[in-house]
């Protein structure tokens, strides 16, 4: 079994920046690529970002590239989500997820564990 516990949200005004975290417990941290994913209010829940086990392969969904940074330390069993350049429709909650496979899919079905989540919130 794996345990994911994020961290790191808040209440922020539009430009401003925010790092989560995603603290994960188990062996099969270092092995499995992970993913970020945000629910906004009446929306459902879509894929932010995406990395391999080992950092190699890294992707994004489009209306974040450019202002977020994914990253991993596997010697802290830590994912990371840096966000600059926040923006209201930014606003969601964020959990973070492992996934069964070495990378990372946008697909929601090939992540067995997922976080509680944490929220962030973005005013204009």
């Amino acid at each position: 079994q794996v345990q994911l516990v994020e961290s790191g949200g808040g209440l922020v005004e539009a430009g401003n920046s925010l790092r989560l975290a995603c603290r994960a417990s188990g062996r099969m941290f270092s092995n499995n690529g992970m993913g970020w994913f945000r629910q906004a209010p009446g929306k459902e829940r879509e894929f932010v970002a995406g990395i391999s086990w080992n950092g190699g392969v890294i992707n994004y969904v489009d209306s974040v590239k450019g202002r977020f940074t994914i990253s991993r330390d596997n010697a802290k069993n830590t994912l990371y989500l840096q966000m600059n350049g926040l923006k209201p429709e930014d606003t969601a909650v964020y959990t973070c997820a492992a996934s069964r496979l070495a990378v990372a899919s946008r697909a929601l079905d090939t992540y067995r564990f997922w976080g509680q989540g944490t929220q962030v919130t973005v005013s204009s």
